[in-house]
């Protein structure tokens, strides 16, 4: 089939229904709630948004009308529940979908960066698994993944989803300082930065408890 364009909610909400599926499959397909909620997630996502239920809703009407997403069949719950379609679309495999809902999420990233990412949805063993993944889905007809160009000072390429359309670099500009080869990485470093946080942040909360049960001992 040929790419469909999506714009930027299109591209969050069919990222988040796809991650919850693979994640936490108890409670897919999702409720519109639930999805504003996926959508609107601090962790796991670039750039964090801030939608309200009309923009999810508006972006469900498009995406069931490019046949990517829409209403489920549920003869159970009186709660309408959305669902992602990329399967019927596409007929992709679990490693494919996995690394295709995490460019959706956040971006342009390494190999490296969508094996640790994205083996919360599917199991990665190395890292060939992954650039072997990535090469199938830069060979569809149309290709739904490109490399992008290396960065001044980085030692890996990126691969980005094209869903979008094709993807704009950031260029070096030496005359009217538009941007540098530092800058160009700045997302990166972040994202890096932010996973980094939320593992420490877990990490405090546990050792808070195992130390409250520690003094709970001799109290």
């Amino acid at each position: 089939m040929d790419t469909l364009l999506l714009s930027e909610v299109e591209t969050r909400v069919l990222g988040s229904l796809v991650e919850k599926e693979l994640t936490t499959p108890e409670y897919y397909p999702l409720s519109l709630n639930a999805l504003v909620n996926a959508c609107n997630q601090k962790s796991n996502r670039d750039p964090v948004m801030n939608l309200d239920e009309e923009d999810v809703r508006e972006a469900l009407r498009t995406l069931d009308k490019k046949g990517l997403a829409g209403p489920a069949d549920n003869m159970v719950s009186r709660v309408s529940k959305y669902e992602h379609r990329l399967q019927e679309a596409y007929n992709f495999t679990r490693h494919e979908i996995a690394i295709l809902a995490e460019l959706l999420l956040r971006g342009p990233q390494t190999p490296g960066e969508l094996r640790s990412r994205a083996d919360r949805m599917h199991k990665f063993d190395d890292l060939g698994i992954v650039q072997s993944t990535l090469q199938r889905l830069i060979k569809r007809e149309p290709p739904l993944v490109t490399v992008l160009p290396r960065q001044p000072g980085t030692k890996e390429a990126r691969y980005a989803h094209l869903l979008s359309g094709d993807v704009e670099v950031p260029t070096v500009d030496s005359v009217c300082g538009t941007a540098s080869p530092s800058s160009a990485n700045t997302g990166e470093r972040i994202a890096r930065l932010e996973d980094q946080v939320e593992n420490l942040q877990s990490e405090i909360t546990d050792l808070k408890q195992q130390f409250a049960a520690f003094r709970k001992q001799f109290e």
